[in-house]
């Protein structure tokens, strides 16, 4: 009798597939950066940002922020884009809602985009890298715009009618305390960095989440946020596109780096 020799296991697990793909030319699995280095690298880079802030707070930015303020009111106004009085007007009107958008404004900035970096890291690692060199671009960049164009916030602006609801209902809120208040460049709107992340949220659900809850929630966190950073009082119009256009542009860069690398480790 014949002794046939057993398949070896990649040909059993060709043939269990029906002897289609060949499984040796699956994408191997993909290593992710350990996580004390990624914690490393977020604390290391959040600290610089916070501190180039400071450092960069140019004893004439109030001066100029608020020449700047008037520019940017008047450019909304000739463009027809001037809704952040009306948003901060009606707001106003419901004290439980001015509150909720108040904790809103404080913490879901840097909650949720810690949540997607997260998400990112344990369930997304094959786009986790250019996803955060994207933001973390884009963020870096920013500074440049804190610098070169101070801004005063709307809720600097009474004599044009905007209330800073915090102060007006004496709740919590980012700038609230007299710590927060010393140490953050609170003339560093443009761009604005809540819409930036937010829509870096958003697009980080809507391109990888497999759940419809999932990819709902990247189209209304963006959303939701750029409504209260102008209903607060705390951004403009142009802010908000400024910061999107920053992160998609430092996301489009990221991504065409991470192709080409991509393209190189493929074709060596």
């Amino acid at each position: 009798m014949v002794q046939i020799a057993p398949l070896p296991p990649e040909t059993r697990a060709v043939s269990a597939t029906g002897g289609g793909a060949d499984v040796r030319r699956e994408p191997p699995a993909v290593r992710r950066p350990p996580v004390w280095r990624e914690l490393l690298l977020i604390v290391l880079f959040y600290a610089a940002y916070m501190a180039t802030r400071v450092i960069l707070n140019d004893p004439d930015g109030p001066r100029d922020a608020f020449l700047h303020a008037r520019q940017i009111l008047l450019l909304e106004r000739s463009m027809g884009l001037d809704v952040e009085l009306g948003l901060n007007q009606a707001l106003l009107h419901h004290e439980w809602l001015a509150v909720a958008a108040n904790l809103f404004y404080l913490s879901a900035h840097f909650a949720v985009t810690i949540g997607v970096v997260v998400w990112l890291y344990r369930h997304r690692p094959r786009h986790y890298a250019w996803l955060r060199a994207g933001i973390m671009a884009a963020t870096g960049l920013a500074l440049v715009g804190f610098w070169l164009y101070p801004l005063a916030p709307p809720r600097f602006l009474p004599e044009h009618g905007f209330v800073d609801p915090v102060v007006f209902f004496d709740t919590p809120g980012l700038y609230s305390s007299g710590a927060s208040t010393a140490m953050a460049n609170q003339y560093a709107a443009m761009p604005s960095m809540h819409a930036g992340w937010a829509v870096w949220c958003g697009f980080a659900l809507l391109l990888l989440g497999r759940a419809r809850w999932t990819r709902l929630l990247g189209v209304l966190y963006p959303a939701a946020t750029v409504l209260v950073i102008m209903a607060t009082a705390n951004h403009y119009v142009l802010d908000a596109v400024a910061g999107v256009a920053l992160i998609a542009a430092g996301v489009g860069g990221s991504w065409l780096v991470h192709r080409r690398r991509r393209g190189d480790t493929a074709s060596s």
